[in-house]
């Protein structure tokens, strides 16, 4: 919620907009393009920074490790249409458009586990009707493009300002099981070179996984000094697949043959084609066909790609620059077309390297603590941002040198397993800290336990459990449809979510209990992109408000998100996402 005293500017002023479905073409992407282009080159001198430099080493691990993962499933799936020369161009693409020309740049685009799911299940759809998958990939890339910019041009990322956490612990709860999945997926495949050579895989992901999560887990802590933790935080990851893709040739363990991951020659395809798809070469029929697949595709990277954007932009992290949701989804229309024409997965907003990206760039700074019961410590608080365009770039001109011959080399010394490994880890990370596994946390605590300032206490424990009934049907449906021949429909169950918050919530739960169990994305002045905030979030109205934010920008505090005559309210979801952000940075 926002709140304005009586003596702000703000307060005395009518907000006069138009309705979220008036269309005035254009209008949403001259005003992102308007908002944001003062701030183009300071976006370029602003990176003369320290924080730069760890964060394009902390982002390209943090990209190019899934990447690969994802690589390895799709290379399975679609028996070698995709691989991972394909998947590192994709990021490349992505981060090379967004990075020169995005109104948010901090955004890391690239290829994400539902956009693997996409891609393989159009695999098994149309290959036994003997359909080309790559032209029919291709026609659907394009026609989804068309959509990309007839949503933008018509203003429709003005829906965004409905996107609430209730939303995206959802979509995030639903892509931690695709990686656990995947993971599993990965290791059911390593019976082929015998059975030793799958209990060692077994083994290794296993090992992965304890390692990697110990390291995250350390950074995250207050364990060892302050060095030793972001040393942990930064490298623990990459260390632990360098160390376990030569732990299989330690003792008798290298007589035994492990899968690895399967490569091609340097900045070659995958397949033998060339880049440029012909994808004339294909029916009149089956051009049309590849329009609803488009129409899917379309859904999911508006939903996916839009909540990355926000929760890059969340209330946790003090930005200053402004948003612009309208025309970075223009330009993603333009690398989804390019990606099709190229025979690339289409890249779209990372979840959850996107914040972690933002999260990387924070300074910050130590104060002291006035509370009475805490009176005379110190807390690390966030102080600044550090926005700009080249660690974005710099960490894609990176994967962009990890297409060369003797890095491709090295990359096929890779296991499998610790692939497998990278998706466990994934997806228990993207577990912990997912307000759905918070609420059911809290269900699960004894209740004597239970502080007495925790604020789920606020909402009666029936509405606690309604809430997260609702929510885990919307990841059953969601999951259970990608487990059949039906599953390119999953995004239609994920943007179905939005008008059930919206629309129906509100009408079964008390406004006070709404107000507890869910908040907004990200800040009004992230949002005001998109037209401003929705909603009431202490007295949750279910209706849509906008609020002039052009002269708070400088007012919105990223720690207590208080100061001056400006008050933005929290969900407890969203305050152990900001503590969780802080220990990360620190």
């Amino acid at each position: 919620m926002v709140t304005f005293s009586p003596n702000h500017p703000s307060a005395e002023k009518t907000v006069e907009k138009s309705p979220w479905w008036s269309i005035q073409l254009f209008r949403g992407i001259i005003n992102d393009v308007h908002r944001r282009a003062p701030y183009y080159a300071s976006d370029w001198w602003d990176a003369w920074d320290y924080r730069v430099v760890p964060a394009t080493i902390y982002m390209y691990f943090a990209n190019v490790l899934p990447a690969l993962a994802f690589s390895l499933d799709m290379f399975e799936q679609t028996k070698g249409s995709y691989g991972v020369n394909e998947v590192l161009l994709a990021s490349v693409l992505g981060a090379v458009v967004f990075s020169f020309f995005a109104a948010q740049p901090l955004c890391i685009v690239g290829v994400t586990g539902p956009i693997t799911v996409f891609n393989y299940t159009v695999y098994m759809i149309m290959t036994p009707r003997e359909t080309p998958y790559m032209e029919f990939m291709c026609w659907i890339c394009l026609w989804s493009m068309v959509m990309h910019f007839a949503l933008a041009i018509s203003n429709a990322c003005n829906a965004v300002k409905w996107v609430t956490r209730f939303s995206c612990d959802i979509f995030g709860f639903y892509v931690a099981f695709i990686y656990l999945q995947m993971g599993i997926r990965v290791l059911t495949r390593q019976w082929s070179e015998g059975d030793a050579s799958a209990y060692l895989s077994i083994s290794i992901a296993l090992l992965v996984l304890i390692f990697a999560y110990a390291g995250g887990f350390i950074g995250e802590s207050h364990l060892f000094n302050h060095p030793i933790r972001v040393f942990f935080k930064d490298y623990g990851t990459p260390l632990t697949v360098i160390f376990f893709t030569g732990y299989q040739y330690f003792g008798k363990m290298r007589r035994i043959e492990v899968e690895t991951l399967p490569i091609t020659k340097a900045f070659f395809p995958t397949s033998d084609r060339d880049w440029f798809i012909r994808f004339w070469e294909i029916s009149v029929g089956e051009v049309f066909l590849a329009i609803p697949f488009a129409l899917l595709l379309t859904i999911l990277f508006y939903f996916d790609h839009n909540v990355s954007s926000l929760i890059s932009q969340g209330t946790e992290f003090p930005l200053k620059k402004p948003a612009g949701f309208h025309w970075d989804f223009f330009l993603l229309g333009i690398t989804t077309g390019v990606s099709g024409i190229l025979g690339l997965p289409a890249p779209n907003g990372l979840i959850p390297q996107a914040p972690f990206h933002t999260a990387s760039l924070c300074v910050t700074r130590k104060v002291a603590d006035e509370s009475s019961e805490t009176k005379g410590k110190f807390t690390t608080v966030v102080d600044h941002v550090v926005e700009q365009r080249v660690s974005n770039l710099a960490q894609g001109l990176l994967v962009l040198g990890t297409m060369t011959g003797p890095l491709l080399t090295v990359l096929g010394l890779i296991p499998q397993a610790v692939m497998a490994g990278l998706f466990f880890v994934m997806g228990l990370q993207a577990l912990e800290g997912n307000g759905l596994t918070l609420k059911l946390l809290y269900l699960l605590q004894e209740d004597n336990l239970i502080s007495p300032s925790e604020a789920f206490r606020k909402a009666r424990l029936g509405a606690v459990w309604a809430f997260v009934a609702i929510e885990l049907v919307g990841f059953g449906a969601t999951f259970a449809i990608t487990q059949t021949i039906a599953a390119v429909g999953f995004p239609v169950i994920i943007f179905i979510l939005i008008p059930v918050r919206t629309f129906l919530m509100p009408k079964w739960f008390r406004p006070a209990e709404l107000g507890v169990l869910d908040a907004p994305t990200a800040s009004a002045f992230t949002l005001e992109s998109v037209g401003g905030s929705w909603g009431n979030y202490e007295g949750d109205t279910a209706v849509s408000s906008a609020v002039d934010v052009s002269d708070m920008r400088d007012s919105v505090d990223g720690d207590a998100m208080e100061r001056g005559s400006v008050r933005i309210d929290e969900s407890p979801d969203q305050i152990r996402e900001i503590e969780r952000t802080r220990s990360k940075i620190e």
